[in-house]
């Protein structure tokens, strides 16, 4: 039995724990400061619960004795003390973040490494699958000149002006709209303003605004650095959203006060469980002397498992993550320190069963010849 420790019972968490549950290979104990999130996971096979306190160094320690791996579906605020005893008590360590401090500082967490013991950040949807995908697709090309990466978590049915529902994380949300965006531009890694470079695209017909957001590009940069002329990764949203939410940020500066803003999000957009996912990549170069380019487009869609309904974004984050945990324990992953997601093989990632989410919405674009 594999026994992992899961920090954070909220939206994801619970659909971490049960597809982990759910495959009878993982004893799970979950962690939480709410017992009432705690009660909505306590009834699954393999789960037990315990309240738990992260700030509390003694606490954690605790509820890492004798695990193999810790899995954080907190905030990201929480990650960086959470990988400091994970490296004290010797467990691998993965996580969903977005933020890019964190990361770097889980990274440098992950220099002395026990045998065996790995550190994963990153490992949802954005950063963390489209990492895969958009690597692979680099793999096609004699010579790469672009790859751009397309994200987006959308409401079936948006009834406001934004266009759009609470879906996952406020915190995480804001924090994509407001700092600053990795990418590589003219050959050059460089950073880019939240919000800029709008544009339009048709997917299947429907109409989709994207523009730059934070984080969601993972540790690409560095990976591709002098490999290619244009990197970049926006997100997907309907249009009209991205001008309202300049209103709010820049125009109103509640990009200075984000608490405010996390209590008006928080008590104006309703959240929704009927939502969609849309992942669009695409990569551009040189093959056999012609200019070729090569896309992969997936639309994951909310479902019920497990005799509950539950959103695209938490199926499509939660079974990334399952599925980089499976592979760690099937030794088809780097076996000590920092890991990053394009290490991973899309094919690998696909095959496996919690990676089925995504290969069930493939839809793969291009010349394969």
């Amino acid at each position: 039995m594999r026994e992992v420790v899961l920090l954070g019972a909220g939206k994801i968490g619970r659909m971490i724990a049960a597809l982990l549950s759910g495959s009878g290979d993982y004893d799970v104990l979950v962690g939480d400061n709410d017992e009432q999130r705690l009660g909505r996971v306590a009834a699954r096979e393999r789960v037990t619960t315990r309240i738990i306190d992260v700030a509390d160094r003694s606490a954690l320690d605790g509820a890492l004795e004798g695990r193999d791996s810790v899995v954080s579906a907190l905030s990201f605020q929480f990650n960086v003390s959470i990988a400091e005893a994970a490296a004290a008590n010797g467990l691998s360590y993965f996580d969903l973040t977005e933020d890019v401090a964190t990361a770097r500082c889980i990274r440098a967490i992950a220099s002395k490494p026990k045998p065996g013991q790995i550190f994963m950040p990153q490992c949802g949807l954005a950063p963390g699958f489209v990492s895969i995908v958009a690597n692979d697709l680099t793999k096609a090309f004699d010579a790469l000149e672009v790859v751009r990466m397309r994200v987006g978590a959308l409401p079936q049915y948006p009834s406001n002006a934004l266009r759009y529902n609470l879906t996952w994380s406020t915190d995480g949300l804001i924090n994509e709209y407001c700092n600053s965006c990795e990418a590589i531009r003219d050959g050059r890694r460089t950073e880019l303003l939240p919000l800029e470079g709008l544009e339009q695209f048709l997917l299947d017909g429907v109409q989709y605004e994207a523009f730059n957001t934070s984080g969601g590009i993972g540790t690409l940069c560095e990976t591709l650095d002098g490999q290619l002329r244009e990197l970049n990764y926006k997100t997907i949203r309907y249009p009209g959203h991205r001008d309202l939410m300049s209103f709010l940020l820049a125009d109103l500066r509640l990009s200075e006060r984000r608490d405010l803003l996390k209590g008006v999000l928080e008590q104006a957009i309703p959240v929704t469980f009927q939502d969609l996912v849309v992942v669009f990549c695409t990569a551009s170069g040189r093959r056999k002397n012609q200019l070729v380019q090569i896309s992969d487009a997936r639309t994951i869609y909310s479902q019920t498992l497990f005799g509950e309904a539950w959103s695209a974004i938490q199926i499509s984050t939660a079974a990334a993550l399952c599925a980089v945990l499976d592979l760690k324990f099937e030794a088809k992953l780097p076996n000590q320190g920092f890991v990053r997601q394009e290490e991973i093989e899309l094919a690998a990632f696909l095959a496996n069963r919690f990676g089925k989410y995504y290969a069930s919405a493939s839809r793969v674009e291009g010349d394969a010849a």
